[in-house]
């Protein structure tokens, strides 16, 4: 066997077990926050006034956070911007990427590749502005820490590699899909043999490690927010709030 070949083969077990490890971090980190949050408890009401006053109302405000972020456009209108920009094209570009894991691949799929490069570019440029945006305001420089800049320059990362090997250093779509369907199906074949390609694998299998114990979960975190998600009935006639000093 030649030295190519067992390099090549080498490379493909790492990154077939790193793949099914982040995969099973991924899934075990999100359920072990998940069960952390249901387990916290609430014994005030922590609703931010002025608020809801019923479930539903609750719930629509719950979902204006998560869709248009109407509680950051009130506080910061660039940050709103930048920030609902960034997961906009990271929704469209995490849509595209579904043509790796189905066969046929639907149609919308399909159609999503003759605006790739845009959303590309766009993530791109809405994580370098949020990035500058932590440097360049005193007041955001003065919270942010490393794990703040960790988590855009791995987004960054992933976002140049990816556009290089999709629209300059080509990766084979075939071997790609073929390699991911394989990990899917549990039946693991061998890498792409294309370096660039699998250092933007490792650099979404570094994310999936590191995203369920990061503030990056604040995606699901928000679901649970007492502030959020619970209705202002403090003071509702004839209404009393349990107190733990009480038992």
């Amino acid at each position: 066997m030649a030295a190519s070949d067992i390099i090549w083969t080498l490379l493909s077990l790492f990154f077939i077990g790193l793949a099914y490890f982040s995969a099973i971090t991924f899934v075990a980190g999100l359920l072990w926050r998940l069960l952390g949050y249901l387990r916290t408890p609430m014994p005030y009401p922590h609703t931010l006034t002025p608020g809801p006053t019923t479930e539903g109302q609750a719930i629509l405000r719950v979902l204006g956070d998560v869709t248009v972020f109407q509680n950051l456009f009130k506080a910061d209108k660039w940050l709103w911007a930048g920030a609902w920009i960034f997961h906009l094209s990271l929704a469209a570009i995490l849509f595209r990427h579904i043509r790796y894991f189905t066969y046929p691949v639907p149609g919308l799929v399909l159609f999503m590749e003759t605006v790739a490069l845009f959303f590309g570019c766009l993530f791109g440029a809405a994580a370098l502005f949020l990035f500058w945006r932590r440097l360049g305001l005193p007041r955001t420089l003065y919270i942010s820490n490393i794990p703040d800049y960790f988590a855009l320059v791995l987004l960054g990362f992933i976002a140049g590699t990816g556009l290089m090997v999709s629209y300059w250093l080509h990766v084979s779509i075939v071997d790609v899909k073929g390699f991911m369907m394989g990990l899917m199906t549990l039946r693991p074949v061998e890498v792409p043999h294309h370096p660039l390609f699998l250092l933007h694998f490792f650099f979404v299998l570094i994310l999936m490690l590191y995203f369920p114990f990061s503030k990056l979960l604040h995606a699901g975190g928000i679901f649970f927010s007492p502030s959020r998600h619970q209705p202002y009935r403090v003071q509702e006639r004839g209404g009393s709030q349990m107190k733990p000093v009480d038992h």
